[in-house]
């Protein structure tokens, strides 16, 4: 019996203490994609160094690659891997070679291709275990095939292959998981119909780097050190990085569709992410514990916007992609090969602190690190000459969890000196002691507490130990798994045809890809020279000599970027000059998406805005709670009120939520807002109104072919819109009308044709309400963006 065998044999060399302990059942492993490079570099290795470390554990083991190759090839390609394998160091030659010869006999090749395939699988690992009268203890699928086949194999292994009553079911998944949040959930749920949440172990091979998996061990070890200062008020920044020196070349169909954030950022530096902002659970251990607070964190990450990242694209990529993908000459890829990304936490821990991600492809060097730098706030009057080297409080203070590669060549955590001697785990880290010449961020190394491992073990080794113990929480739940998407994905979407900054790769790229943080935002530090790629298209400049009128108002036209830094500095300084005038400013806004990039410029780039004697009013509310994410409420506070030093007394939002209940008549909250604006707003004139147009021509929530707020003396009404919510309140046109300024702001694609008619007609506020606007005694502008008005 060849297992019996094996196990004698392994016996004989004195790796088990005696055959009868070898009762904890059998295991199978099925290596799905076994001829593939990740199983060349990686898993088969991996595969290897569970079986040396687990030989003695009371387990026996069979190893069966699988792959759509024919078996007699397939088999040839899987056994000239195996044979490559290798023992660690400090492994015994004379064991290594027995266990070696013993892994190679219980590996075997299968082609599994189709049902039947499964189905004789399953018969065999049935047969085997019959024959050898062993108790089955579980089966471990590692799925190393693109995400387009799982569903097929996960029906396979459901239908026909998975383990008796009694005997477990582990399923191991590569990345990617989708590539946006849609395709993410529809993978999710493919999945969730064949296998149970605690059978599935999403990979994250970046949880399997040592000084990734030490980071919340080290926090949990040095509470007593980490509690006062792991916060926003002694922190100053953290940086996530991953560099890389090659390029994608060989991966190009792979590269072209996921690009470096999804590739590196989503996945791999989140987690790191995570496992710095999430609250400690009790228990680090607990892999239930542990997701719970990374959900938590997840929540508390502002959302990422088009300004909150810098994208470049390594010059040969381009070309790459034409040749490997035979894509034509006039092709041109913006897929992002280097991101740079400013993410912030609104959690009372890290509110304001900046944490910077990065990662990129054809960089100077290779190197990953996790670098926690706190805030110096020491002076010292030695000289530095005479200052203690190691200990001296005006030195850089900070924590670095080494990933590896660089100057260290090795995973280390390093804390400085000034800092604290750092808990570390005897029996699996060990101090790193001598002098060296090394220096790390500018300061030797001397002035490090420096640990590294006292094994260094490769990421999947660790990962594929994990999956055989039933470790959990060194794997991405679905749930994990989808709050990542759902923080990535609106990125994703505003970047996907964003002009990359192109750089020629490696040390030549100096400091094209330096960028700095202003206001919230990121951008490069160095212009990028311009190169016109195609001379017959209008610029920019081009259409500065539109006409500056439009519907016998003054027009203001741009790039939407432009417009809304014009806007912004228009109402700066409408609301000064008011507020010189008469001591207070009365500004009332609109709600909708269309203003969401104009309060945030406001309040990440205006700083003398007279705030403080500023009044905000709301032109138009939907009847949802204030706390609702459709509420315009909630987007203007989101967005401007909670960076701004607005008086809570001067800002008046809509009562639509009265007596418990919207919008009701009978509450009458038109009239409480009516009077309210009666009181505080000399002769109900606001200074400045904000508003927008829909593509039905509605302005506020003043809607065609209502008669509703259109006229009349009631200053506040309630309308009905033709999309949910449809109730809403909304200034009437006559109030809007008495403003002393209105802006208008118009931007989008999506509103050329209604920008084209309204240009056309005349004054017919029934079809098209905003054709009314037309103060009495004020001003009307129109900020029109080059697409709304040009298409």
């Amino acid at each position: 019996k060849m297992l019996r065998r094996v196990l004698c044999t392994v016996l004989f060399m004195g790796a088990l203490p005696s055959l009868a302990e070898v009762s904890q059942g059998h295991i199978s492993v099925v290596l799905l994609g076994a001829t593939g490079d990740l199983a060349k570099k990686y898993l088969w290795q991996g595969l290897f160094q569970l079986y040396m470390d687990q030989v003695s554990s009371g387990h026996s083991f069979t190893f069966h690659g699988a792959a759509l190759t024919a078996v007699e090839p397939g088999q040839r390609l899987m056994f000239d891997v195996l044979k490559k394998l290798a023992c660690p160091p400090d492994e015994s030659p004379n064991r290594c070679a027995v266990l070696k010869d013993q892994f190679l006999k219980l590996s075997q090749y299968h082609q599994l291709k189709t049902a039947e395939n499964y189905t004789m699988l399953n018969r065999e690992i049935e047969m085997l275990l019959h024959q050898e009268g062993l108790k089955e203890a579980g089966r471990l699928f590692y799925f190393s095939v693109p995400p387009f086949a799982y569903t097929e194999i996960a029906r396979h292994i459901n239908s026909s292959c998975r383990p008796p009553p009694g005997a477990w079911l582990r399923v191991v998944l590569e990345k990617p998981f989708g590539n946006d949040l849609e395709s993410a959930q529809q993978l999710a749920a493919e999945l969730r119909s064949f296998f149970r949440e605690e059978e599935m172990y999403r990979v994250d091979h970046y949880l399997g780097k040592q000084a990734v998996a030490h980071i919340l061990p080290f926090r949990d070890q040095n509470r007593q050190f980490l509690d006062p200062i792991w916060n926003r008020h002694h922190v100053e920044r953290v940086e996530i990085v991953l560099k890389e020196t090659v390029d994608a070349k060989g991966r190009i169909s792979f590269y072209e569709q996921y690009g470096v954030i999804r590739d590196v950022l989503q996945n791999h530096l989140t987690e790191a992410l995570m496992f710095l902002t999430m609250e400690l659970p009790a228990n680090v251990s607990r892999a239930e514990e542990v997701l719970q607070c990374k959900l938590q964190a997840f929540q508390s990450l502002r959302g990422l916007e088009k300004n909150s990242a810098v994208l470049g694209q390594y010059q040969a990529y381009a070309s790459q992609v034409q040749e490997e993908l035979q894509k034509a000459q006039d092709y041109i890829s913006t897929t992002p090969t280097f991101a740079g990304v400013l993410i912030h936490s609104d959690s009372l821990r890290w509110e304001g602190v900046p944490f910077l991600l990065t990662s990129g492809k054809a960089l100077d060097e290779r190197v990953g690190y996790v670098r926690v730098l706190f805030r110096n706030r020491a002076y010292c009057t030695q000289s530095e000459a005479l200052r203690d080297a190691g200990h001296s409080q005006c030195k850089a203070k900070q924590i670095i969890f080494y990933i590896g590669h660089g100057a260290l060549n090795t995973p280390a955590v390093l804390v400085s000196r000034n800092l604290f001697r750092p808990v570390m785990p005897e029996g699996s880290w060990k101090e790193v002691v001598g002098q060296s010449d090394l220096h790390i961020f500018g300061q030797p190394l001397s002035d490090y507490y420096v640990y590294s491992p006292v094994k260094e073990r490769d990421a999947y080794s660790v990962l594929i130990s994990n999956i055989y113990h039933g470790r959990k929480d060194f794997f991405i739940t679905t749930e994990n798994l989808l709050a990542s998407w759902a923080f990535w994905t609106p990125l994703l979407d505003s970047t996907s045809h964003q002009s990359l900054r192109l750089y020629p790769g490696g040390v030549e790229n100096q400091h094209l890809l330096d960028f700095e943080m202003v206001s919230g935002e990121v951008a490069f530090t160095v212009a990028e020279p311009v190169e016109l790629l195609n001379p017959s298209r209008l610029m920019p400049s081009d259409y500065r000599t539109i006409q500056s009128k439009y519907r016998q108002s003054p027009l203001v036209s741009a790039w939407a970027g432009d417009l809304i830094s014009q806007l912004a500095s228009d109402m700066e300084e409408t609301a000064s000059r008011t507020v010189a005038r008469s001591g207070q400013f009365h500004l009332a806004l609109s709600g909708g998406s269309s203003p969401v990039g104009l309060f945030q410029r406001l309040a990440r780039h205006h700083y003398s805005f007279p705030w403080k004697h500023t009044h905000i009013w709301l032109v138009d509310e939907r009847c949802v709670p204030l706390t609702d994410t459709e509420s315009n409420f909630f987007s203007l506070h989101t967005h401007l009120l909670q960076s701004v030093r607005v008086p809570y007394f001067n800002v008046h939002p809509m009562p639509v939520h009265l007596n418990q209940r919207l919008c009701v008549e009978e509450d009458r909250g038109t009239e409480v807002y009516a009077k309210e604006i009666m009181a505080l707003v000399a002769n109900a004139s606001f200074d400045l109104v904000l508003l927008g147009v829909g593509t039905d021509g509605h302005t506020a929530s003043l809607f065609p072919q209502s008669e509703n707020g259109l006229q009349g003396a009631q200053p506040v009404v309630l309308t009905e819109s033709p999309v949910k919510p449809h109730q809403r309140m909304s200034l009437s046109l006559p109030l809007i009308n008495k403003a002393r300024q209105v802006f208008v702001l118009v931007v989008g694609k999506g509103k050329h044709d209604i920008t084209t008619l309204l240009s056309r007609v005349g004054h017919e506020p029934r079809k098209w309400p905003v054709s009314g606007v037309s103060p009495s005694s004020g001003q009307l502008v129109w900020y029109v963006d080059y697409e709304a008005l040009l298409g």
